[in-house]
């Protein structure tokens, strides 16, 4: 069996170890969210945990790990008696982002229930995790479908499994954790709203943080054992406060002042929802507790309000996460009741999650370098001779834009662009199953059951079904796509002031991908060549900020543009063959860069219409005298062409534009 890596071995990131403990005091607080780069100990922090939670008492060859003492009535391995039980160690469970529907929840053999009449159930990761961890890495990754699954199961502690008319409940209670790096995608907000606490994690900027933890690090692999016998008794010290906490919690006294500062607080930050009101007060409780305290202090609240309300205050994907903290000490202040303000630290060993940990070494500036990357900006790699620079200009506001979709129905991963045969979605017809039985057809299978039943000898009511009749329902539904956004940044579309209201549509196209749960990519051409300013990726707040930083000026190289994008796409194909691209070509149809810039232009325009790429051209021409060459371009793409005015979701000359090309 592999020793994990100790606790309290961990250098630094007080708030990822100190959230994680909070929520092993009192579960109720919801779980946590852990958002950060990769190698900054997120797993190991999580995996770490389990070995300090104390071990649990259950029920004898219950597999839904039924407490003894207080037996679920309604258990499928049930009923059991109330008595003495066994004691095991908590379990970490962890949740694999491919992971099935019937992996998370368990499955019901449909098969058995309607030829023999057997209702059978397998237990899944939700049962195997009940009373202990489940930890979901990637959690961001996972489908929207089961991300809601885990989230209501970890809220009514208790999860439901229904198919056809057959259904299973059993008790869900377990301490969730989600890890994720915002570099690949965001989670919904509603999604965000859902755990209890959140914390953000960087690796520390400190050369003696960093050298500890290499050497730490080294040491654990080179003798995991040895390692953690060193840590033996800081580990023991952390895990009886722990014990001591929970029975201390329900002692623990929320006073009237601390409640008032509470809701203040988040009246304060405009957070919606009641929710962050009680996962504070509970984070509060548990703070106290944690602290050897029966009363609730400001401390209390203000260190809950850092942990429960910055994920809480996101509005859309391009808002920063935080929380300003001088405002919340105003809040605080303003808002303080009767309570004393004791020393904040009254046993004098600091309050923090290391117990008697040996102190770790400081952990230096946390967060990533805000300043631009070199190659974006002004600041950035030189640009071509004679590109004409202009400055960056900022987007405009963005707005709800038509929907852009790509024809036919695909296989790909599922969102909500695009048709798609998903599991989920409404049933569109039925097959023959091709491998277990997942979402059966009823009407299907009656129908290729009936004219068998004579011949079974079945001639009075009722119905004999057979292995053979079993249909399985096939579904529609939506799919997430690819969409490359090829934007023309050349001297042409910065003339008029346009390259503001440019940036805001592409925001806004960000924006509506970020909703349907795509994936996005972004070209920019301009002086002469074409570059990949961010290679496909699930976060939208990435492609923003190269956006925003986007600089302007030069020829227009649109055959180089297209190229590019083709390219990028031909490299995406073999990562993800499933999910189908939508290229999203924003310009004014020029071409001027390089010999022939018409004829090359119209070549590379065929390579997608020969491949049949779905594609669209936002017309960015404006005044006047219009050419005509966007619609020109999206012909020989095989796409369609719509102008920025058309894009929006309101716009009359679209709606007018889609009846006309309906009636045609």
């Amino acid at each position: 069996m592999n020793t994990p890596f100790p606790f309290t071995a961990v250098v630094g990131q007080d708030d990822l170890r100190l959230a994680l403990l909070l929520n092993a005091v009192s579960p109720a607080v919801g779980g946590v969210l852990v958002r950060g780069e990769k190698g900054t100990a997120k797993s190991t922090a999580v995996r770490a945990l389990s070995a300090l939670l104390p071990e649990v008492a259950v029920v004898p060859g219950c597999r839904f790990s039924c407490d003894p003492g207080t037996p679920d009535p309604a258990c499928p391995d049930g009923p059991h008696a109330a008595g003495e039980g066994t004691l095991r160690p908590a379990r970490m469970v962890e949740l694999p982002v491919g992971a099935s529907e019937d992996r998370l929840v368990g499955a019901l053999d449909i098969e058995r229930a309607l030829s023999e009449g057997v209702k059978t159930f397998e237990p899944g990761l939700l049962a195997e995790a009940h009373r202990g961890i489940l930890y979901v890495d990637e959690v961001n990754l996972l489908h929207d479908h089961l991300v809601d699954l885990l989230l209501d199961a970890a809220a009514m502690g208790s999860s439901y499994v229904e198919r056809e008319g057959v259904s299973v409940r059993h008790a869900a209670r377990f301490l969730l954790v989600g890890t994720m790096n915002p570099e690949e995608g965001e989670l919904r907000p509603q999604l965000l709203d859902r755990f209890g606490l959140t914390v953000e994690v960087a690796a520390s900027r400190d050369p003696d943080t960093r050298v500890e933890v290499v050497r730490r690090r080294l040491a654990h692999d080179a003798d995991p054992a040895a390692f953690a016998a060193r840590w033996a008794g800081e580990e023991a010290a952390v895990r009886q406060r722990i014990v001591a906490a929970r029975a201390l919690l329900p002692q623990v006294r929320l006073g009237d002042g601390a409640l008032r500062q509470i809701a203040a607080t988040c009246a304060a930050f405009e957070v919606d929802g009641m929710r962050a009101d009680i996962v504070m007060a509970r984070t509060a409780t548990a703070l106290a507790a944690w602290a050897g305290r029966t009363d609730v202090l400001a401390e209390d609240v203000r260190q809950a309000a850092l942990l429960a309300l910055p994920h809480r205050r996101r509005r859309n994907p391009f808002d920063a996460p935080g929380l300003d903290e001088d405002k919340l000490d105003e809040t605080l202040e303003q808002f303080a009741g009767e309570d004393p303000d004791p020393d904040p630290d009254p046993d004098g060993d600091g309050g923090g999650p290391g117990g008697g940990a040996p102190p770790a070494p400081d952990a230096g500036p946390q967060g990533g370098d805000a300043g631009a990357r070199p190659e974006e900006g002004e600041g950035g790699q030189p640009q071509p001779a004679g590109a004409g620079e202009q400055s960056a200009v900022r987007a405009a506001e963005p707005f709800r834009t038509r929907v852009l979709s790509v024809p036919g129905v695909g296989e790909g991963a599922a969102g909500r662009r695009s048709r798609a045969r998903t599991e989920h979605g409404r049933t569109t017809g039925a097959r023959r199953p091709r491998g277990a039985l997942t979402r059966l057809h009823l009407a299907a299978t009656v129908q290729a059951a009936a004219p068998h039943q004579r011949a079974r000898g079945r001639s009075g009511p009722g119905l004999v079904v057979r292995r053979d009749d079993l249909r399985q329902a096939v579904r529609e539904g939506r799919e997430g796509n690819l969409v490359l956004f090829v934007v023309d940044a050349s001297g042409s579309m910065a003339a008029r002031q346009r390259m503001s209201a440019v940036k805001g549509a592409v925001l806004s196209l960000l924006l509506d991908a970020y909703q349907r749960r795509d994936k996005v990519g972004l070209v920019t051409f301009r002086g002469s060549g074409a570059e990949v300013a961010l290679p496909p990726t699930s976060s939208v707040d990435a492609a923003a900020a190269r956006l925003e930083s986007l600089p302007t000026g030069g020829r227009t190289p649109l055959a180089a543009g297209l190229l590019r994008a083709h390219d990028v796409l031909r490299v995406e194909r073999l990562r993800d063959a499933a999910r189908r691209p939508l290229v999203v070509v924003v310009t004014d149809g020029r071409a001027t860069g390089g010999p022939e810039p018409l004829l090359l232009a119209s070549k590379a325009a065929g390579l997608f219409a020969a491949e049949g790429i779905a594609s669209v051209v936002v017309d960015c021409e404006s005044g006047p005298v219009r050419l005509g060459l966007a619609g020109k371009l999206a012909g020989e793409l095989g796409g369609t062409a719509v102008t920025l005015d058309e894009l929006r979701a309101d716009s009359i000359t679209g709606l007018v534009k889609d009846v006309q090309r309906r009636a045609a």
